[in-house]
């Protein structure tokens, strides 16, 4: 008994040293930049942990656009909804002033397109008009933040769309989560807590598709390993603020194990160069730290 005693000290020793040393190599980084910096890590079979400013309500920007796919799904899964069905969007529900690929595509608007066509917009490419109208659709985002509430979400607010946060970018900070809701609630959606399995399947297979953000979390990690992510970024205001760069998402390991990671990055004057480097930068220590 002793001797088991002995080695589980050992153990906890030797993981308490390395995760030491994360903190560490995390904690250079983001020393002396001039933004708030939340990280979390949660490894999905081992049960490891990191944070650091893990409980802060930082803005989300559009990694909130994963929980409102997540609240449209859950219609899906009751019968409410079908993603083949057809939904019209309007010329005028087509803003200009804003990042739409929708937009781009169908510069009239007057088109019809599948909800499961408006949701890989939304989440794979971040469109903010495909974003508002489902939001539309589910009866705002008291919906969406009912359904969180339902699941046991905590440390998460949304309170507007990307139509009100463009009216007044001090909105932006109406939308927030804290890291550690961020990787609590990915490890729950990837152990099947908040859709059906279907619907779980679909949304994963729509982040591991995410094209935007390429210079965050993926950047340095080795090619076509899996990451199913949403990122966030809000763009330049007054002083040359930049009120969030975000990702957040699950990595799959080369031994088939996972974590999940979210890097919120808040109120920072750093370059989008520097904001951007730093999530990739965590990113590559992380990875690195789960294979050793």
């Amino acid at each position: 008994m002793k001797k088991i005693s002995f080695l589980f000290l050992l153990i906890s020793a030797f993981a308490f040293a390395q995760q030491s040393v994360l903190d560490q190599k995390i904690s250079s980084i983001i020393k002396d930049k001039k933004a708030t910096v939340g990280v979390s890590v949660l490894g999905f079979e081992d049960g490891f942990k990191y944070d650091k400013n893990a409980n802060k309500k930082l803005p989300t920007l559009s990694v909130f656009k994963f929980h409102i796919a997540c609240a449209v799904l859950d219609l899906v899964d009751q019968g409410k909804l079908s993603l083949n069905q057809k939904v019209v969007l309007k010329e005028s529900e087509l803003l200009p002033k804003t990042w739409s690929p929708i937009k781009e595509k169908y510069p009239t608007g007057d088109i019809e397109l599948t909800l499961d066509e408006i949701i890989d917009y939304t989440v794979a490419l971040s469109d903010n008009n495909g974003c508002d109208k489902l939001l539309k659709m589910i009866g705002g985002t008291q919906t969406v933040q009912k359904f969180m509430d339902s699941k046991g979400v905590k440390g998460f607010q949304i309170k507007v769309n990307e139509d009100e946060m463009h009216k007044d970018w001090k909105n932006q900070y109406k939308n927030y989560s804290t890291t550690k809701s961020a990787v609590t609630l990915l490890k729950n959606f990837d152990a099947g807590k908040i859709l059906s399995k279907k619907s779980t399947d679909y949304l994963m297979k729509i982040m591991l598709g995410t094209k935007t953000g390429m210079n965050k979390l993926v950047e340095q990690l080795p090619k076509n390993t899996p990451v199913a992510h949403k990122t966030g970024a809000s763009g330049k205001y007054d002083d040359d603020l930049t009120v969030a760069e975000n990702d957040m998402g699950i990595v799959t390991l080369p031994n088939g194990k996972h974590y999940a990671i979210a890097v919120f990055v808040n109120n920072s004057t750093e370059t989008d160069v520097v904001n951007c480097k730093m999530i990739s930068d965590i990113s590559k220590i992380v990875w690195d730290y789960f294979n050793k």
